[in-house]
Formats: structure tokens, C-alpha cells, sequence
């Protein structure tokens, strides 16, 4: 090495300092695209380790190779001279400067991240090596997560192989993901809707009434799929405890229906609801068959969780045992059983209740004693009433 000219030494000292200024630079770009909107499918994933000792590689070498030449240069006192320009050059050049630079244009940085990705990938294997080393030390000194929130630069990727487990939704996320949620997936199904059917004794309609703990009832005549109109309970709650409600009463408390297809998004349905002046729509199909109800209150559900004053509640269909299983209630949600425990069940694009998913499952009518498994749960159908799986015992395989 003493040998070299100058020349070499000063060039790969520049290539050097470039190279851990550039990938300082697309790791900070990287962080600020994930806060701001998270990675695109579009970019290159990169790691956020490998991208760290890639940048220190760098550094160390310019640092090594300024002290070499201060050393021959002017001996002892040209080592120190040498190295103390040579930091100071790093910190300017490859860490403040490169890192201004990004988050002023973070998406040119990032996209510059796939030229080199190749060198990166061959550093991915002893970058893992060490991280695992990091955390192995900090593991004793691990604390229990607190509510404290991060400044986003001190956020990374560097934990990505802890899954803990899957947190209830925030405000943010629930509010993004309405435009991937229709109607269909949150609604109440037709069988499960408390409705008033007018074909009935204006008796057993006062009784239905009196125990209903519903502000909005569908009225129909014979079967749910001829609605009529919905009925405003508050308007004749005064007339239920004399029994005086007659019919035509009734039906003055009603106005007309409000009619959703089953596909229509939910972001746009809660637009239509404010724009309607409504709170509750039957959902059709299309070919105009009724498929259930919804309601402003599920469409909120799905931002912020269950309405519920004490939150401790849980859900009433889910039961947990001594075991670490779960008896559930056959009607129970998929949504509201994945919600409430943390699961993902599958509930998009298919059946809606843990009975529809069971009887999908099995391709035929749910008996008892008999398991299955759908992914990583395990099912075991304790009851069934009326053709349908009333009791499932549900738990997680363990591997």
C-alpha cells in the first residue's frame, strides 16, 4: 500500500466517500416514503441493515485510507491532521448533506436504490449476522412496549422478523381501507335482520317492538324481500306501553326505504349516507334481492372498533377457555371474531359468519364432532341446530 501513488488512493477515497453518501441517503429517503405513505409495490425493497453496513463500509475505508496518507505524508502528526479532515469531511459529505438532500427528493433516492440493490443483497447475509448479534445483546434489556410514539426518523425496519401480535386498528388505517371494503362484507344478513312484518297481529307486533333495542326497523309484508318502508321506533315508543299502537299509526311512523347495492364501497357509502340523510339502507344484489341491512353505526365500527362504553366487554359470541380455545357462536361475524382476537380469518369476497365459513369448508351441512382447518385454525363444531354449526371450539395450530 505504501507504494501506491497518490492518485489511486485519492479516487477510491472519492468512490468511497460517494458510495456511503448515496446509500445514506436512500435509507433516509427510504424511512421518510414509509412515514409519509409507505412503500409502493413499484419500489425496490431494500434492507435496512444491509443498507447501514454498506454505508459504514464506506465510511470506515475513507477514514482508513485518509489516515494511510496523512501517515506518509507527514508522519504521526499528519495521521492525526489527515484523520480529524477526514471525519469531519464524513460527516458533512455523507451524513448531513446526503440526508437534506433526501428528504427533499426521497422518491429519486429510493428509485436510485434498485442500481444498487445487486451489492446489497451480498452484504444482506453478514448485515443479518450482525443485526441478530444487536439483538441478542439487547434482548436482556428488553422492556415491555409502552404508549410512547417514536419521532418518525427513529423508526425503522430493523425488527422486521418480530410479529407481534396484530393491534387493533387505528382511526388512520380504518378510515384508508374503506375504499377496499364494500357493503357486502360488513352487512347484517337477512336472516339475522329484526324487521316488522305487517302480515303479523298488531299484538305480536307490540311485543316485537317492546323488546326490539333497535331505533330503525325494516317493515315488510310476508318476507323481508318486500320491504316497505323503515319504521322510526322513537315515534310510537309512547303508544307500546298502553298497547295502543294501531297499524295505521305505524305506518305514519315510516318513511321510505333506502335501497344499497351490495358492491358499493364503503367510503362512498358513508358519503351517501350524509348526502341521504340516512342511517340505515337494505342492501339488494343485483337483481334487486335483499341480502341484509347496514347501518351508519358498522360503517363507523370499521374506523374505530366496537361501540361499546366498556371496551373490557369483549365480544358476547366469543367465550374463552381455561385452554387458550375459543367457543364462538356459529352467527358471530368473521369481521367482529378477527377484530376482537387479532385473527384473519377469511371474511372478504365469501361467507360472513363462522357458520357460512364452516358449511363453505366443509361443502355440505355442518355435523356435530366434526374438525376441520382453515389455514392456521383448527375447528371443531360442538352444536348444530337447524343445519347450521350454532358452537365451533376455534383455536390456533401451534408449530
Amino acid at each position: 500500500m505504501n507504494i501506491l501513488p497518490y492518485a489511486p488512493l485519492l479516487g477510491t477515497s472519492a468512490i468511497a466517500l460517494l458510495w456511503s453518501a448515496l446509500l445514506t441517503a436512500i435509507e433516509t429517503a427510504r424511512l421518510h416514503t414509509m412515514v409519509s405513505g409507505g412503500e409502493k409495490d413499484s419500489q425496490p425493497k431494500l434492507s435496512g441493515p444491509a443498507l447501514v453496513l454498506g454505508a459504514s463500509l464506506g465510511k470506515w475505508l475513507v477514514l482508513a485510507l485518509a489516515c494511510l496518507i496523512g501517515l506518509r505524508h507527514g508522519g504521526d502528526a499528519g495521521l492525526w491532521q489527515a484523520g480529524l479532515a477526514a471525519a469531519a469531511a464524513l460527516l458533512v459529505f455523507a451524513e448531513y448533506l446526503p440526508r437534506r438532500l433526501a428528504r427533499r427528493n426521497p422518491q429519486v433516492f429510493v428509485s436510485l436504490g434498485a442500481l444498487l440493490k445487486p451489492p446489497l443483497v451480498l452484504l444482506q447475509p453478514l448485515a443479518g449476522i450482525l443485526d441478530g448479534c444487536a439483538k441478542l445483546l439487547l434482548r436482556p434489556l428488553r422492556k415491555q412496549p409502552a404508549a410512547v410514539a417514536l419521532h418518525p426518523e427513529q423508526a425503522d425496519d430493523f425488527e422486521d422478523d418480530e410479529h407481534p401480535e396484530t393491534p387493533r386498528r387505528g382511526l388512520l388505517d380504518g378510515i384508508q381501507s374503506l375504499d377496499k371494503i364494500t357493503v357486502n362484507d360488513i352487512l347484517v344478513p337477512r336472516n339475522e335482520v329484526d324487521g316488522i312484518n305487517l302480515d303479523e297481529p298488531i299484538e305480536r307486533i307490540i311485543e316485537q317492538l317492546i323488546v326490539s333495542r333497535h331505533t330503525r326497523l325494516p317493515v315488510y309484508h310476508s318476507d323481508i324481500n318486500q320491504v316497505e318502508a323503515i319504521l322510526n321506533t322513537k315515534l310510537i315508543s309512547h303508544l307500546l306501553p298502553q298497547a295502543a299502537l294501531t297499524l295505521e299509526a305505524l305506518r305514519q311512523a315510516c318513511y321510505e326505504p333506502y335501497f344499497v347495492p351490495e358492491s358499493t364501497p364503503l367510503n362512498l357509502q358513508l358519503l351517501n349516507f350524509h348526502k341521504q340523510q340516512r342511517r340505515l339502507g337494505v342492501v339488494v344484489d343485483e337483481y334487486g334481492e335483499v341480502l341484509g341491512i347496514v347501518t351508519l353505526e358498522d360503517i363507523l365500527e370499521e374506523i374505530v372498533g366496537e361501540f361499546e362504553d366498556d371496551q373490557s366487554l369483549g365480544n358476547p359470541h366469543v367465550h374463552k377457555q381455561p385452554d387458550g380455545t375459543y367457543v364462538i357462536d356459529g352467527t358471530a361475524s368473521l369481521r367482529e371474531i378477527n377484530r376482537s382476537l387479532g385473527w384473519h380469518l377469511p371474511c372478504d369476497g365469501g361467507p360472513k359468519t363462522l357458520n357460512g365459513l364452516v358449511t363453505e369448508a366443509l361443502e355440505s351441512i355442518p355435523e356435530s364432532a366434526v374438525c376441520l382447518k382453515i389455514g392456521r385454525y383448527r375447528l371443531e363444531i360442538l352444536e348444530t341446530e337447524d343445519n347450521c354449526a350454532s358452537k365451533v371450539l376455534v383455536w390456533t395450530a401451534t408449530r
